[in-house]
């Protein structure tokens, strides 16, 4: 499996733990390694990169709310 096939398995896997109601961090990464037998760092690694394009879609979404302030460019 390719990194990039990899990492979206990985990312649907934390997503489908977190829509079950899963929500401690070690539980998901334990959960997903059992569930895909990839090594656990791996899964942090791919739990960060979520993260970060999360983030990056609530800031989007934000953007125009009156509660965000706007950041100088």
């Amino acid at each position: 499996m390719n990194r990039v096939n990899q990492s979206t398995v990985i990312k649907e896997a934390i997503n489908s733990c977190l829509d079950s109601g899963v929500t401690d961090k070690k539980d998901i990464y334990t959960r997903v390694v059992d569930e895909l037998g990839v090594p656990r760092p791996t899964v942090r690694r791919v739990a960060g990169d979520l993260r970060n394009e999360l983030l990056q879609k609530i800031i989007i979404l934000q953007s125009g709310t009156k509660d965000v302030p706007e950041e100088d460019e």
